[in-house]
């Protein structure tokens, strides 16, 4: 209803699980990240909590799209399968013939087929959402799933997304050898105030929106309170004050707009009081209603034209520079990848340019890799689109692995870096992209 007043494409605030408008701010991009790692580098039964609403969804989602080629994907969205129930749809998943109700002959012809795809190069993960849900038998049999391994290698990736609860489930005495083999544990926190103005800073560029930021900071602080941090909370604010502030003819959500959302949802947040004015207060539907028919009735086609919301000039990469010329040989530098040619001279120039950059300027960090191929694979293809001189490769550890990220550009302020993420090219989007101050870089490279 609001989107060509605000010159969006689509809605930026659906809850349904959207990959497009996937976060990586706040660690949910590293997160996505290590869940990747972990996933093709056989480390078992991987464990992912956080409240309702936190996005854990959206990152199994985004999963699912990013995992390799060889990786076979089984999702398991019904939390209430038996033991019996979730050995048959395995089964199914795989091709198995379930000719035996017997759990041992089951489990053997599983581990038959997880060999035999092994052998052809491909992995198997289970994704496992809402576990927290699951029978305790249920979760037992996971811990019997994850012994299923060649002589050196897991045959099977499990990955649980779960509330809370689920820790309390492992917490009981007789989960304690489930609990021994997860391996990584992830914590979805709830986003704070900095990261909440990113996000909906992010979900708006995304839904294509190209003028001066909409929420003013009296509306973000009262989102901030209201939502707790919680994505999906965050989102139906957002999403009515949007619609309130169209209701009232303005380009601007402020404060009124965001009260006005927060009575029709029902959400206190922590700090949440009413006050004497709320007592008069007919509610959001009610308002918007009365709004919306006013504006339908009132308002003439030369008005709607003349409110129509300004769009900025945003500054993107090149669409399809020539193709950089061949790099030559940079002289060794202590710590630098081995990769190739091209993520060593990229190595030794971020050298210079982390240290000369601005503390409170960010950049955009696309991946993080191993050294490996791919890293030099990558700084290829990018450098094919961008040219390599905005192209940055530092060190970092993770988990107490080394590892090497790739960041991309410099910009003065979260909101313009922001806009730049939404106009990179495709190839430079494929990992993920998410903020990255210069400060958090810097620390991450002198570890």
């Amino acid at each position: 209803m609001y989107l060509a007043h605000f010159g969006l494409d689509e809605p930026p605030f659906r809850i349904t699980p959207h990959t497009e408008f996937f976060f990586a701010g706040a660690k949910r991009g590293a997160t996505l990240e290590a869940l990747i790692y972990a996933i093709t580098h056989d480390e078992g039964i991987t464990k992912v909590t956080g409240e309702v609403g936190s996005g854990k969804t959206m990152l199994c989602r985004v999963l699912i799209e990013r995992m390799p080629e060889r990786v076979k994907v089984i999702y398991l969205a019904n939390p209430s399968l038996s033991r019996d129930e979730i050995l048959h749809v395995l089964a199914a998943d795989l091709g198995v013939e379930a000719d035996s109700d017997r759990t041992t002959i089951m489990l053997r012809a599983l581990q038959e087929r997880l060999i035999e795809l092994y052998g052809e190069g491909d992995r198997v993960v289970v994704l496992i959402d809402e576990a927290h849900a699951m029978p305790l038998e249920t979760l037992e049999e996971i811990r019997l799933l994850s012994n299923l391994e060649s002589n050196r290698h897991k045959l099977l990736q499990i990955v649980l997304f779960g509330q809370p609860e689920l820790n309390e489930h492992l917490a009981l005495p007789n989960m304690r050898q489930l609990r021994e083999r997860i391996t990584h544990s992830f914590v979805l926190e709830p986003l704070i105030r900095s990261d909440i103005e990113q996000y909906v800073e992010f979900r708006m560029r995304a839904a294509g929106y190209r003028g001066p930021s909409v929420f003013d900071a009296a509306a973000l602080k009262l989102l901030a309170s209201a939502s707790e941090g919680l994505t999906r909370r965050i989102n139906i604010l957002a999403d009515k004050s949007l619609l309130s502030a169209f209701a009232s003819d303005t380009h601007a959500v402020s404060a009124t707009h965001m009260r006005a959302a927060i009575r029709d949802s029902g959400y206190r947040g922590k700090v949440w009081a009413w006050r004497p004015w709320a007592i008069a207060a007919a509610g959001l539907g009610v308002g918007i209603a009365i709004g919306l028919a006013g504006r339908h009735v009132f308002q003439t086609p030369e008005a709607a034209e003349a409110s129509a919301p300004s769009t900025a000039t945003v500054a993107a990469p090149a669409e399809e520079p020539e193709a950089a010329p061949p790099v030559p040989e940079p002289p060794v530098i202590e710590g630098a990848p081995t990769a190739g040619p091209l993520a060593r001279e990229r190595y030794a120039a971020t050298q210079a340019w982390l240290r000369d950059a601005p503390a409170d300027s960010y950049t955009i960090q696309l991946m993080t890799v191993a050294d490996s191929p791919a890293l030099e694979s990558f700084l290829q293809d990018a450098a094919a689109k961008t040219g390599p001189q905005a192209l940055h490769v530092y060190r970092l550890k993770l988990r107490g692995e080394l590892l090497y990220g790739v960041a991309y550009g410099l910009y003065p302020s979260t909101e313009e870096s922001l806009v730049a993420i939404t106009g990179l090219p495709s190839v430079l989007k494929a990992r993920g992209p998410y903020l990255r101050s210069i400060a958090s870089l810097r620390q991450d490279s002198a570890r």
